[in-house]
């Protein structure tokens, strides 16, 4: 059975002992992914829109090839949101990204860890 552990450069990770991406057999998780980019600094501070469409179409389709996925393989995706009146944001830039693959989609509010950050992404995928 493939068991694959990849771990990103995220201040938590190593600490906190996680991986990023994770694959078990077919079972793809993708921990909760910010728009931070490789410099540290956030991308669109205070867009969830463009910090959304960064996570989607920047962060994750290299996180998931670690891994032997694509995008067409997510099923699940929470967004974690630190502004509920966003939502509509958040949900026109996964429509986007998603285009006739329909993952099941969650949205809850959460404070994060920097005031400009505006959403946090998680992701489960399948690959049969």
């Amino acid at each position: 059975m493939i068991d694959l552990k990849i771990q990103g450069h995220g201040r938590f990770e190593k600490v906190g002992n996680y991986a990023r991406v994770r694959r078990v057999g077919d079972h793809i998780y993708v921990a909760g992914t910010t728009a931070i980019e490789p410099s540290g600094e956030v991308h669109a501070p205070n867009d969830t829109y463009e910090q959304t469409r960064y996570i989607l179409f920047e962060r994750l389709p290299p996180l998931l090839a670690k891994v032997n996925a694509e995008m067409k393989h997510v099923v699940l995706t929470r967004g974690y949101l630190t502004d509920m009146s966003k939502a509509g944001d958040f949900v026109r830039a996964h429509g986007e990204a998603f285009v006739d693959i329909l993952p099941v989609l969650t949205g809850i509010q959460v404070v994060l860890t920097r005031p400009v950050l505006m959403i946090e992404l998680e992701f489960e995928a399948v690959v049969r």
